[in-house]
C-alpha cells in the first residue's frame, strides 16, 4: 500500500513538473472548403454559378490551454468571423434595365474543445470539436428593374438569418517560434468543417418604390410572385418580414409562405492563423 501511494505520488509529481498552462491570442484569413453553390451571375457575357462558403474571411481567436506533459495538452477556445461578401445574385442588363445584386456574408461566433499532440518541439497539431455559440448570416440586396416601358421597381432591403446550434470538427498543424520560455510566436494551417442550418430570418432593413411611389413587403412579393420572367419568381420567397425554417411542411404549403422548408449553408474553410503564444508555470 506505502508503496502504491509513493508510486503515485512520484508519478503526480513528474507530471506537475511538466505541466503547462498558456494563452494565445492569434488573427488570419479563411477561404472556402467546401465550394457550395449559392447562386448565380448573370451579365450580357453569358451566366455563371456563384460558390463558397460563408466560413471566408477575417477572423480571430483566443485559446487557452494545458499541457500535462510534453506532448500532449487540451485546449479550449473562442473566436470571432468576419465574413466576405458572397454572391447570392447577380443580374447586370444594363440594355433591358435590369440590375439585381444580393450579397451574403457570416458573422459569426464560435468555440472550440481540443487535444494537442508536440511533435517536435516546434512543430503541433490540434484536433477537436468546434460549434457556433451566436452570430447571424446577413445579406443585403439592391434591386432595379424594369416592370414596363414606364414603371421601375427600386428595393433595397437588409435580411438577418439565425442558425439552429450546429456541431462541427477543427483541426489544425502549427509551427512555433520561442522567443524565450515564456513566449512564442506560431503560424498555422487550419480546417474547420461545420455548417448551419437556418432557423428564423427577419428583414430589419426594407424600402421600395415604385417610380417613387412606396411599395410594401408583401407589394413586392406579389410582384415577384407574379413577374413573367421565371428566374424572378423564386425571390418572392425572400419577401416576408419573418421567416421560421422548418424539416417539413404539409403538402400544398405555399413555399414562399412564413414557413419554409429549411436549408443547411455551409461554414467550412481552411484558413491560416498567425498569432503569439504565453506560458505559466513549468
Amino acid at each position: 500500500m506505502k508503496k502504491s501511494i509513493l508510486m503515485f505520488a512520484m508519478i503526480l509529481a513528474t507530471v506537475s513538473a511538466s505541466a503547462q498552462f498558456y494563452v494565445s491570442a492569434s488573427g488570419g484569413y479563411s477561404i472556402s472548403s467546401a465550394g457550395v453553390r449559392f447562386g448565380t451571375e448573370t451579365t450580357t457575357a453569358g451566366v455563371e454559378n456563384t460558390y463558397g462558403s460563408y466560413g471566408e474571411g477575417m477572423h480571430t481567436q483566443l485559446r487557452g490551454g494545458y499541457f500535462f506533459n510534453d506532448t500532449f495538452g487540451v485546449e479550449v477556445g473562442v473566436g470571432y468571423l468576419n465574413g466576405a461578401d458572397q454572391t447570392s445574385l447577380l443580374v447586370d442588363l444594363p440594355a433591358q434595365a435590369q440590375y439585381i445584386n444580393i450579397e451574403a456574408r457570416g458573422k459569426a461566433y464560435g468555440a472550440s474543445a481540443s487535444l494537442v499532440y508536440k511533435f517536435t518541439n516546434n512543430i503541433y497539431g490540434r484536433f477537436g470539436a468546434l460549434i457556433k455559440v451566436g452570430g447571424r448570416t446577413e445579406s443585403d440586396g439592391k434591386i432595379n428593374i424594369a416592370l414596363s416601358q414606364t414603371e421601375m421597381l427600386n428595393v433595397d432591403y437588409t435580411q438577418d438569418y439565425e442558425g439552429r446550434l450546429p456541431l462541427g470538427f477543427i483541426g489544425a498543424v502549427g509551427y512555433k517560434y520561442d522567443l524565450s520560455d515564456k513566449v512564442s510566436l506560431f503560424a498555422e494551417l487550419e480546417y474547420m468543417g461545420i455548417s448551419v442550418t437556418r432557423d428564423t430570418s427577419e428583414i430589419t432593413e426594407f424600402s421600395a418604390n415604385v417610380n417613387g411611389e412606396a411599395r410594401s413587403i408583401e407589394q413586392v412579393k406579389a410582384i415577384f410572385a407574379n413577374h413573367p420572367n421565371a428566374q424572378y419568381n423564386p425571390l418572392a420567397a425572400v419577401f416576408n418580414k419573418n421567416i421560421e425554417y422548418v424539416d417539413e411542411l404539409p403538402f400544398g404549403a405555399n413555399p414562399a409562405g412564413e414557413k419554409q422548408l429549411s436549408q443547411k449553408v455551409p461554414y467550412s474553410s481552411f484558413g491560416i492563423n498567425i498569432g503569439a503564444t504565453f506560458y505559466f508555470g513549468k
